[in-house]
């Protein structure tokens, strides 16, 4: 297994969906991108459609050809007021159609995956020690069973748990795309923190 690149992070966001032609997962990685990581990170940030095959294709390959130290995956949940870190990606129970109308085969994110796989960060601690201005931030093991828990389960797979998501609310006079770039930029700080202090990666999958 080939080394990870010990600075990369590639972070991607979601373009629009259903009635959501502005995804403000995308909005606050673009911001993102401004604020950066600091000198010592290289940051890649990718926009990915609401598809499933283009989803597995293109984060098979973040991984196999540019082998970056973390991704971070970022999705747009309308309903919620917060930031809400998913702990892990489930594999089967994919009913859902993407803009093409297309499902996965089986309903499954791959059919010979576990059921279940967990980020080798613990976002219920990162969730504890971060108090980011103008947003909440939530745990959640349940990243919903659409296109973001699905390019989780895909991310985490490939990626060897070294792969985390977020979910932020949509955009609004209260959640701005510049607060919830800061948000962004301060959570993945901790998370890079986390990673570094790690000597092995626990077992993943379930």
């Amino acid at each position: 297994m080939m080394e990870p690149n010990s600075n990369l992070v590639v972070v991607t966001g979601f373009g629009p969906f259903r009635n959501h032609l502005v995804n403000s997962s995308w909005e606050a990685v673009k911001e993102l991108e401004k604020l950066g990581l600091g000198e010592d990170v290289q940051l890649k940030i990718l926009e990915l459609q609401v598809k499933y095959s283009e989803v597995e294709t293109r984060i098979a390959k973040i991984w196999s050809e540019l082998h970056p130290q973390l991704c971070v995956h970022v999705g747009m949940m309308s309903s919620s007021k917060a930031a809400i870190l998913e702990q892990c990606g489930r594999n089967k129970g994919y009913t859902d159609r993407d803009i093409c109308g297309a499902q996965p085969q089986e309903e499954c994110c791959l059919q010979e995956g576990p059921d279940r796989i967990t980020s080798v960060i613990n976002m219920k601690n990162i969730c504890r020690q971060i108090s980011c201005p103008g947003i909440d931030v939530i745990y959640s093991r349940d990243a919903g069973r659409y296109l973001c828990e699905y390019a989780y389960y895909i991310s985490l797979y490939y990626g060897n748990g070294r792969a985390v998501f977020i979910h932020v609310p949509q955009l609004s006079t209260t959640f701005t795309k510049e607060t919830l770039g800061q948000a962004l930029q301060m959570i993945i700080h901790k998370v890079l923190k986390q990673l570094a202090s790690q000597p092995d990666s626990p077992d993943i999958r379930e």
